[in-house]
């Protein structure tokens, strides 16, 4: 019997792993050409919706994780584990797949 995630606030991301949502292309150019789903790029930018409580080390102090609940990220363009809720698109990283925080 397979589950269904109903809503993404209840996952809850574990160690240190964050749940990012990418942010979406423009569909319009600056000339006001509207662009198909299939011409726009997929972008390596997202915003932190969760974070776990951070890893462990061999001392078992908790590591704190390097970005917080709601920052603008840079993230690879492969990896990550996707996660589909309803007809939305998520993905959990680790904290050290982050590439960088963008500050606005």
């Amino acid at each position: 019997m397979s589950t269904a995630i109903k809503s993404i606030k209840s996952v809850v991301p574990l160690l240190d792993r964050i749940l990012i949502q990418r942010l979406k292309a423009e569909a319009k150019t600056t000339g006001g050409i509207l662009l198909p789903e299939s011409a726009q790029k997929e972008l390596n930018e997202g915003r932190v919706l969760a974070v776990g409580p951070g890893a462990v080390d061999r001392e078992g102090k908790r590591l704190p994780i390097s970005v917080g609940v709601g920052d603008r990220v840079l993230i690879p363009t492969f990896g990550g584990q996707a996660i589909k809720v309803g007809e939305e698109d998520f993905s959990l990283f680790r904290d050290h797949d982050i590439l960088a925080k963008v500050s606005e």
